[in-house]
């Protein structure tokens, strides 16, 4: 057999296969296996990117995260007067926070354990939603720790990009799934965040 006649085999294995596993399983369990499949939400859309770079007149070293709740934004200092903003939300009235705290962790597409006071507030919450692309906190986290002590709070995803440049969030700074990808690759654990 040629080169080129193996390549176009391949495909045709590929479709005998999956009809072999599905001819191997009972109709019943392959058409609620199929429904099953179909029956679950759409995945939820990465969202735009939002970010861009900017000038920006700071103190801060490189590498440091300067969040301006008031703007909406979380700059990302990149050297010296220059700086990637993005577009974020941040908290609703009541949960807004300033202060100065450092990135403890980071996690890829992290399990959600809505805080006891969280679920105080709305009993119908989950005690934990599991990680993978439905959970709220998207694609990425960065937790945010002060004094070495967990804050609770996050710089994450969403899994609505609608929800981004709002109050609305008990604390947390939301970003598009594609905006906290990028920034992820781009931030240490134990860079220095600014909340303004």
């Amino acid at each position: 057999m040629t080169l080129h006649g193996r390549f176009r085999t391949v495909p045709r294995l590929a479709g005998a296969c999956i009809i072999g596993l599905a001819l191997g399983m009972p109709a019943w369990e392959f058409a609620h296996a199929r429904s099953a499949l179909s029956d679950r939400p759409p995945l939820p859309a990465m969202g735009p990117s939002l970010r861009k770079a900017v000038a920006l007149q700071t103190a801060e070293r490189a590498g440091t995260i300067i969040i301006r709740k008031d703007e909406k934004a979380l700059y990302l200092v990149t050297r010296q007067g220059q700086a990637l903003r993005y577009q974020i939300s941040v908290g609703r009235d009541g949960f807004g926070w300033t202060g100065i705290v450092k990135v403890g962790a980071k996690t890829e597409w992290p399990e959600w354990r809505p805080p006891r006071e969280m679920r105080a507030r709305q009993p119908e919450l989950p005690e934990m939603v599991p990680a993978g692309p439905y959970n709220p906190l998207g694609a990425r986290a960065l937790y945010l720790l002060r004094d070495g002590r967990d804050t609770l709070y996050r710089i994450h995803g969403t899994n609505d990009p609608k929800g981004i440049g709002f109050d609305g969030t008990s604390g947390c700074f939301r970003l598009t799934n594609t905006d906290v990808i990028d920034l992820f690759k781009r931030v240490s654990v134990g860079a220095k965040v600014v909340v303004q």
